[in-house]
């Protein structure tokens, strides 16, 4: 893959966002790197959703924070360099408010493993970080502390919304997707009795079923 690849599949995957009600107006962002690479693409600061080319996709070096382009990058870019720094076999980031799973943040609570779709996708719970202010690395060292020694590809963040990882930009726009839609089963879940999560043995043969059984 090159560096216009890129910058088209990254573009690309941001349409994915508000066609699945993920992000409201300019809010939310899909950045991706090369693998060993030290520069990120990601989307520009408040740029509407249906104008995103990939020629409107700024690059920016993850150490430093440069930015090539004329575009102004994220409001979200400090957060996204930090978790590359410190996540090398990390390739893409998803960032977006998708309303139920920001309710379990807006809670400061995990979403709980009670469906076998959680286990499969998530191995576990969905877990909530603390709150930090947007516009430095705070909220990526957060992310970061948070994941270590997860398998959850997901982190919420305390007031704020959700943060994805992957790969790939493309599987952590998955990862970003799957989440709100587990969010969302288990808020409904919450309305009808209290909630009973599966058991860690249960996880564990789900979620290695599904990594290393399904698909082709």
């Amino acid at each position: 893959m090159t560096w216009d690849d890129l910058r088209r599949e990254v573009s690309g995957l941001h349409a994915i966002l508000p066609a699945e009600r993920l992000v409201a107006w300019t809010s939310g962002n899909v950045s991706g790197r090369l693998e060993g690479e030290r520069r990120m693409v990601i989307k520009p600061s408040g740029v509407p959703y249906e104008s995103l080319t990939p020629a409107s996709m700024c690059v920016v070096d993850v150490d430093v924070l440069t930015v090539e382009g004329e575009l102004k990058p994220s409001s979200d870019t400090a957060t996204h360099a930090a978790i590359y720094r410190a996540m090398p076999e990390v390739g893409g980031i998803v960032h977006t408010h998708s309303s139920y799973a920001t309710a379990f943040a807006a809670l400061g609570r995990e979403i709980p493993c009670v469906l076998t779709a959680m286990a499969d996708e998530f191995g576990g719970p969905i877990p909530c970080g603390g709150f930090e202010r947007i516009g430095g690395e705070e909220i990526g060292l957060e992310v970061v502390r948070v994941l270590k020694g997860q398998r959850s590809p997901v982190a919420l963040m305390r007031n704020h919304g959700v943060f994805a990882v992957g790969a790939t930009p493309k599987a952590a726009v998955k990862a970003a997707v799957m989440c709100e839609d587990v969010a969302r089963t288990v808020h409904h879940a919450m309305q009808l009795g209290s909630l009973e999560p599966l058991a860690q043995e249960d996880i564990d043969a789900l979620y290695e079923r599904y990594t290393n059984v399904y698909g082709q």
